[in-house]
Protein backbone atom coordinates (compact mmCIF):
# COMPACT_ATOMS: atom_id res chain seq x y z
CA UNK A 1 0.00 0.00 0.00
CA UNK A 2 2.79 2.44 0.92
CA UNK A 3 4.59 2.19 -2.43
CA UNK A 4 1.28 2.33 -4.32
CA UNK A 5 0.30 5.52 -2.51
CA UNK A 6 3.69 7.12 -3.18
CA UNK A 7 3.34 6.23 -6.87
CA UNK A 8 -0.12 7.82 -6.89
CA UNK A 9 1.39 10.99 -5.43
CA UNK A 10 4.17 11.04 -8.04
CA UNK A 11 1.56 10.70 -10.80
CA UNK A 12 -0.39 13.60 -9.26
CA UNK A 13 2.69 15.86 -9.23
CA UNK A 14 3.60 14.87 -12.80
CA UNK A 15 0.06 15.66 -14.00
CA UNK A 16 0.12 19.01 -12.20
CA UNK A 17 3.54 19.99 -13.51
CA UNK A 18 2.54 19.16 -17.09
CA UNK A 19 -1.01 20.52 -16.60
CA UNK A 20 -2.44 17.20 -17.78
CA UNK A 21 -5.98 17.78 -16.50
CA UNK A 22 -7.33 14.56 -18.05
CA UNK A 23 -4.79 12.47 -16.09
CA UNK A 24 -6.30 13.80 -12.86
CA UNK A 25 -9.49 11.82 -13.58
CA UNK A 26 -7.61 8.59 -12.80
CA UNK A 27 -5.73 10.07 -9.84
CA UNK A 28 -8.36 12.01 -7.85
CA UNK A 29 -11.86 11.18 -6.63
CA UNK A 30 -14.67 13.23 -8.17
CA UNK A 31 -15.45 14.69 -4.73
CA UNK A 32 -11.83 15.64 -3.92
CA UNK A 33 -11.53 18.29 -1.18
CA UNK A 34 -8.60 20.68 -0.62
CA UNK A 35 -7.98 22.41 2.73
CA UNK A 36 -5.55 25.33 2.87
CA UNK A 37 -5.39 28.17 5.38
CA UNK A 38 -2.89 29.96 3.11
CA UNK A 39 -5.65 30.46 0.51
CA UNK A 40 -8.90 30.65 2.49
CA UNK A 41 -10.88 32.14 -0.40
CA UNK A 42 -10.04 29.22 -2.70
CA UNK A 43 -12.76 26.58 -2.36
CA UNK A 44 -12.06 23.13 -3.78
CA UNK A 45 -14.82 20.61 -3.17
CA UNK A 46 -14.46 18.49 -6.30
CA UNK A 47 -11.94 17.29 -8.86
CA UNK A 48 -13.37 19.86 -11.31
CA UNK A 49 -12.82 22.63 -8.73
CA UNK A 50 -9.21 21.46 -8.41
CA UNK A 51 -8.75 21.53 -12.18
CA UNK A 52 -9.97 25.14 -12.21
CA UNK A 53 -7.59 25.94 -9.33
CA UNK A 54 -4.72 24.46 -11.36
CA UNK A 55 -5.73 26.46 -14.45
CA UNK A 56 -5.69 29.66 -12.36
CA UNK A 57 -2.33 28.75 -10.84
CA UNK A 58 -0.85 28.23 -14.31
CA UNK A 59 -2.32 31.56 -15.47
CA UNK A 60 -0.42 33.23 -12.61
CA UNK A 61 2.72 31.06 -12.74
CA UNK A 62 2.98 29.63 -16.31
CA UNK A 63 6.25 27.88 -15.44
CA UNK A 64 4.94 26.51 -12.14
CA UNK A 65 6.73 23.40 -10.92
CA UNK A 66 6.38 21.21 -7.85
CA UNK A 67 9.15 18.93 -6.59
CA UNK A 68 8.49 16.36 -3.88
CA UNK A 69 11.51 16.10 -1.60
CA UNK A 70 9.89 13.68 0.89
CA UNK A 71 6.94 11.31 0.74
CA UNK A 72 5.86 9.26 3.74
CA UNK A 73 2.92 6.90 3.46
CA UNK A 74 1.07 5.23 6.29
CA UNK A 75 -2.34 3.62 5.95
CA UNK A 76 -4.55 5.87 3.85
CA UNK A 77 -2.39 9.01 4.35
CA UNK A 78 0.56 10.41 2.39
CA UNK A 79 2.63 13.16 3.99
CA UNK A 80 4.82 15.31 1.78
CA UNK A 81 7.47 18.00 1.88
CA UNK A 82 8.56 19.74 -1.28
CA UNK A 83 8.87 22.98 -3.17
CA UNK A 84 6.65 25.07 -5.41
CA UNK A 85 8.36 27.43 -7.83
CA UNK A 86 7.38 29.71 -10.65
CA UNK A 87 7.55 33.16 -12.19
CA UNK A 88 4.56 35.38 -11.45
CA UNK A 89 3.35 36.43 -14.91
CA UNK A 90 -0.30 36.95 -13.95
CA UNK A 91 -2.34 38.51 -11.18
CA UNK A 92 -2.43 36.70 -7.84
CA UNK A 93 -5.49 37.75 -5.87
CA UNK A 94 -5.09 41.49 -5.26
CA UNK A 95 -1.46 41.50 -6.46
CA UNK A 96 -0.42 42.47 -10.00
CA UNK A 97 2.07 40.39 -11.97
CA UNK A 98 5.63 41.10 -10.90
CA UNK A 99 7.61 39.01 -13.38
CA UNK A 100 9.65 37.73 -10.41
CA UNK A 101 10.54 34.15 -9.57
CA UNK A 102 9.39 32.54 -6.33
CA UNK A 103 10.37 29.24 -4.70
CA UNK A 104 8.71 28.21 -1.44
CA UNK A 105 8.59 25.07 0.68
CA UNK A 106 5.24 23.29 0.75
CA UNK A 107 4.00 20.52 3.01
CA UNK A 108 0.86 18.64 3.74
CA UNK A 109 -1.06 15.40 3.82
CA UNK A 110 -3.27 13.61 1.31
CA UNK A 111 -5.93 11.03 2.13
CA UNK A 112 -6.34 8.09 -0.26
CA UNK A 113 -9.69 6.45 -0.87
CA UNK A 114 -10.20 3.48 -3.20
CA UNK A 115 -6.82 4.04 -4.86
CA UNK A 116 -7.35 7.75 -5.58
CA UNK A 117 -6.51 11.01 -3.84
CA UNK A 118 -9.64 12.12 -1.97
CA UNK A 119 -8.53 14.95 0.31
CA UNK A 120 -5.59 17.31 0.79
CA UNK A 121 -4.35 19.52 3.61
CA UNK A 122 -1.58 21.81 2.32
CA UNK A 123 0.36 24.78 3.65
CA UNK A 124 3.30 27.03 2.82
CA UNK A 125 4.87 30.27 3.96
CA UNK A 126 2.88 32.99 2.18
CA UNK A 127 5.09 35.74 3.60
CA UNK A 128 8.26 34.19 2.16
CA UNK A 129 6.59 34.02 -1.26
CA UNK A 130 5.34 37.61 -1.13
CA UNK A 131 8.81 38.85 -0.14
CA UNK A 132 10.43 36.98 -3.06
CA UNK A 133 7.86 38.52 -5.44
CA UNK A 134 8.61 41.99 -4.09
CA UNK A 135 5.07 42.33 -2.75
CA UNK A 136 6.05 42.68 0.89
CA UNK A 137 8.92 44.78 2.24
Amino acid sequence: MSDRNKDLMRRFVKAGNSVDLDALDDIMTSDFVRHCEATPDVVVNSREDFKEFLRETVATFPDQHVVMEMLISEGDKIAFWGTFSGTQKGVMGPFPATGKFMKVDISGVFRVQDGKLAEEWVTWDNLAGLIQLGLFP
